[in-house]
């Protein structure tokens, strides 16, 4: 386990000199300029800290934030007391509450007297920095998919050495090891508003990750990790079990860059992505990363991501960021049964339960308001997820399943196939289904096709038929699981109704759609309608006439197609980007900045 050496508890000493961490002043999300001039010493104190080396397993995973958590840890800095009592409240019906605070019975009073029930928290005295326990808390993971369980930690991207070492705290409370960069050659510093998980080989995160891991750093360090991008994603891999480390450009209005504050992984397959008003905020960035990642990257099932958006409040003047908070709806926690949810003002809070609803059914939805007077945590650059962290089970019930279509088949049987693992063994898998939301369900036992794969069908039905079903796995030692996790109050859907045809664009064979971001500075994307598959170059040219780079020749299918620049590489200015077929030709104006 770390522990503080003498230059962290120095460094401690001086942050309470300087009443940095006094439980009077809240700590942002977001670096002080105080802490900036910290940075060097503090990083220049990791050097023999904790189990330093890979964990020494096999086949390692990250848990996915919908999997089953034993437990809900919180730092408890007396500053948001009554949105902390309603998380308290909640996700101690679901699991244990971990509290790490000064005063333990301080807390429970406080608690008590607000009715939460003090049947399963847990109380950890120790010190802190801050409340934000999402960024310095470990991850869980497991050897093996599914077998020892223990936690992963970084080297926190703030000069706070007590946050630093508080998964050490729960994590010796919980009996597990805690794993720590904090040593060359794996050396590596990241936050966890800044991750996110499929629950097996793929992660994302902002190029953040990249910057603080570059030897450079912002702050005047020469103490920052350094490694090369390659040399990171093998540091992933070896530690956390990562294959696909997808990393997207930072947004220019988000100033921690921590994608949990305009993107969330509801399952293996869908993304939760914040959604501006065309044009406005961060919208085309955000929006050019995500076709970045639809265009490059699949899903563990080698098929695309989903996309579901969800509306970034405004402030009550309207206003977006960089005129107002960073307002999200995406920084919400998974706690098993129920989604602790950051909550503004009714007339976005109605919209976003209702799109949760709909796209996770079965989910009791928490509602926190965050933006109020007195209690307003958004405004120091934060929500529900980054003030809240979970602990994976130690024995998971493990299941993937890719969810059934909407077909036009109505003569063939639709299988479904899932991937269920226990430490234990499998001893039998059923698939449960139904065509009348009020009937029974009816249960089809599944086989074990290969290895860890189970399969079954479900019988083919007529077209405007509506199938609800869910998958349910049993453990040789009589754990259950199910897919989705709240089965059977929520499950997965399919239609069979038949399909249409796909209309085509009514003009050119070919058109060049409205690149964005534009003004750009990073990733940017050339987006191309095609309504016969033929051969295309696109071409920018900067105002002299001259060619910049050619981005495309050759061939393009029918239908969407995206391209990508990276203007960061091009200096800033006005440019042409042309496409160009036998027949047609067309023009857009490109603004690097």
């Amino acid at each position: 386990m770390k522990k503080i050496n003498a230059l962290l508890l120095t460094l401690f000493l001086i942050f309470l000199h300087t009443n940095l961490f006094s439980q009077k002043d809240v700590l942002p999300k977001y670096l002080t300029d105080d802490e900036k001039t910290l940075m060097d010493a503090y990083l220049s104190s990791f050097d023999s800290k904790g189990i330093s080396t890979p964990p020494p397993f096999d086949n390692i995973r990250t848990a996915a934030e919908w999997e089953e958590v034993q437990a809900l840890v919180i730092t408890w800095t007396n500053q948001y007391n009554s949105i902390q009592r309603k998380i308290v409240d909640a996700a101690q019906e679901e699991c244990r509450v971990i509290i790490h605070c000064s005063d333990s019975n301080q807390v429970k009073a406080y608690l008590n007297g607000q009715g939460v029930p003090d049947v399963n928290i847990d109380y950890i005295e120790a010190p802190f920095n801050s409340i934000w326990i999402r960024d310095y808390g470990g991850n869980t993971c497991y050897a093996n998919m599914v077998e020892d369980v223990f936690l992963v930690d970084w080297i926190y991207n703030r000069p706070r050495p007590s946050d630093d070492v508080i998964p050490d705290a729960y994590g010796d409370y919980l009996g597990m090891d805690v794993y720590s960069t904090t040593a060359n050659p794996n050396k590596i510093m990241s936050t966890g508003g800044n991750w996110m998980s499929d629950g097996d080989e793929i992660a994302f995160s902002s190029n953040l990750v990249l910057n603080e891991n570059d030897g450079n750093g912002d702050y005047g360090s020469l103490s920052y990790p350094n490694h090369t991008e390659a040399e990171l994603d093998e540091i992933f891999q070896d530690w956390m079990g990562i294959e696909a480390y997808i990393k997207m450009t930072e947004l220019p209005y988000d100033d921690i860059h921590h994608i949990d504050m305009h993107m969330k992984l509801l399952d293996e397959e869908t993304l939760l992505v914040g959604e501006y008003p065309q044009g406005t905020s961060d919208g085309p960035q955000i929006e050019a990363n995500i076709q970045y990642v639809l265009s490059n990257f699949n899903t563990k099932f080698g098929t695309p991501f989903k996309v579901v958006r969800i509306p970034q409040p405004s402030a009550t003047n309207g206003n977006f960021p960089p005129n107002a908070y960073y307002r999200t709806f995406t920084n919400m926690t998974f706690v098993n049964n129920t989604i602790l949810l950051p909550t503004y003002r009714q007339e976005y809070d109605t919209i976003a339960i209702r799109i949760l609803e709909e796209n996770l059914p079965g989910y009791t939805i928490v509602p926190i308001d965050i933006d109020n007077s007195g209690q307003n945590l958004i405004s120091n650059g934060g929500g529900i997820h980054c003030i809240t962290h979970t602990v994976g089970v130690n024995e998971p019930l493990y299941i993937s399943h890719k969810k059934l279509e909407n077909t036009a088949d109505t003569e063939n049987d639709y299988l479904a196939t899932a991937t269920i693992l226990h430490r234990n063994g499998i001893a039998e898998a059923s698939l449960f289904y139904k065509t009348d939301p009020s009937d029974e369900y009816t249960e089809i036992t599944m086989s074990n096709t290969n290895g860890n794969e189970w399969s079954t069908s479900i019988p083919a039905q007529p077209l405007e038929t509506t199938v609800y079903y869910y998958i349910e796995g049993t453990a040789e030692n009589g754990k259950q699981g199910t897919h989705p996790f709240p089965a059977p109050l929520g499950t997965h859907e399919f239609k069979v109704t038949d399909s249409g045809t796909a209309s085509l664009h009514q003009s050119a064979d070919i058109q060049l759609n409205k690149i964005y971001p534009n003004p750009a500075k990073a990733i940017t994307v050339i987006p191309i309608s095609s309504k016969r598959n033929q051969k295309v170059k696109i071409e920018m040219f900067n105002l002299q006439g001259l060619l910049v780079k050619e981005i495309f020749n050759g061939e393009v299918p029918m239908g969407e197609k995206n391209f990508f620049i990276n203007a960061s590489r091009y200096p800033s200015g006005l440019y042409q980007v042309i496409i160009e077929t036998e027949e047609y030709e067309q023009i857009q104006k490109l603004v690097i900045e």
